[in-house]
């Protein structure tokens, strides 16, 4: 591989906990060549002396916009609303290639810059399948926490724990009475690992994919205690959960995890709601009779940050190893100049190619 400078920056969000690279991985990093600096976060699961021990450099928090051109700017979520160009090459879940609320605005701070955003969501090989992903902790943690709200026991505010113990939350005790679940998007990351705690939780639940989505049968739906969303749409399908569903006499859901949160796209499934919740309010109300409570949190393996970090960061590896503009970096490469070109935006190659 060329010459690669890659700047781990701290998370805007004060609830982001997590790192798409932990210490053990930046090691390997640094020990293949690769020159990483790591700015300085207060909430980062993982303290900074662990990466200066592996050879890492460290900078202040958000020092990343100063950072030289080449460096390559390594996040998860979104970024503070300033600088309004990007001249960076950036790797973070930008969510700006399904008609989202500020796609635009973000897509045109690239254009203005002259950088270009390497979406993790499309960083995937040469079938379409995601190469690194955090779909198994999201699914986790929405059926928990489902779980949880269904047998009043979540409380809030949220704050990161541990596997062990939010498993400790989720055993049955003598007095729980039984209820029904529903996993959409059953087979997927997300969905194994929502099939994964309603079994930690002593629950068998129904299990739908796409065979069962194709004439999706509303009254069965409707007909569950407990429902995990974690369907993650590419193309616009008829909506699992409309507003003149939720007054449908005798409907038995209660509590509802949209694990994908595509609230705001032409792709979402779930048009009931039109706000994430936070850690602060993880759950609104969406009916008053019967009752019906939403959870869609857009950060929930934040949650379990030390596990889905390790995870994530492992998988991820490989490629920053091979980081450059072919195989699956090009195709995300590509995917952003189509996302710029829909917005009137693309106006010619970004930098450092």
């Amino acid at each position: 591989m060329t010459e690669l400078h890659l700047w781990l920056r701290h998370e805007a969000r004060t609830t982001e906990r997590r790192t798409p690279i932990v210490p053990d991985d930046a090691r390997r990093l640094v020990g293949n060549g690769v020159e990483l600096t790591v700015e300085e976060s207060p909430q980062r699961i993982f303290p900074i002396e662990e990466y200066e021990a592996a050879g890492c450099r460290a900078a202040p928090a958000g020092s990343w916009a100063t950072a030289p051109r080449d460096a390559v700017v390594l996040g998860l979520k979104e970024l503070p609303g300033e600088p309004a160009g990007l001249t960076h090459r950036h790797i973070f879940f930008g969510h700006a290639y399904k008609g989202q609320p500020g796609a635009a605005e973000l897509l045109g701070r690239f254009a203005a810059g002259g950088g270009a955003l390497f979406d993790l969501e499309y960083l995937v090989d040469a079938s379409g399948r995601r190469l690194a992903a955090f779909g198994f902790w999201a699914g986790y943690l929405g059926a928990a926490l489902a779980v949880l709200r269904h047998r009043g026991r979540l409380r809030a505010p949220l704050t990161p724990t541990t596997k062990e113990e939010l498993d400790a939350t989720l055993e049955p005790a003598a007095h729980d009475a039984g209820f029904t679940g529903l996993v959409i998007g059953a087979l997927g990351r997300s969905g194994r690992g929502a099939r994964a705690a309603f079994a930690t939780a002593g629950v068998d639940p129904t299990c739908w994919d796409l065979a069962e989505t194709r004439d999706l049968d509303r009254p069965a739906l409707l007909g569950h205690d407990v429902m995990v969303n974690a369907v993650l749409a590419t193309t616009p399908v008829p909506p699992f959960l409309r507003e003149q569903d939720l007054d449908t006499p005798g409907r038995r859901l209660r509590t509802l995890c949209d694990v994908t949160c595509d609230v705001g796209s032409p792709l979402n499934v779930l048009p009931v709601y039109d706000e994430t919740t936070d850690w602060d309010e993880p759950v609104r109300r969406l009916c008053d009779e019967p009752p019906l409570d939403l959870i869609a949190i857009d950060n929930l393996p934040s949650l379990l940050p030390r596990e889905s970090s390790a995870d994530f960061s492992a998988a991820l590896l490989p490629h920053l190893l091979d980081f450059g503009v072919s195989g699956a970096w090009g195709r995300c490469l590509e995917r952003f100049r189509e996302a710029s070109r829909a917005h009137g935006l693309d106006k010619g190659e970004p930098h450092g190619e």
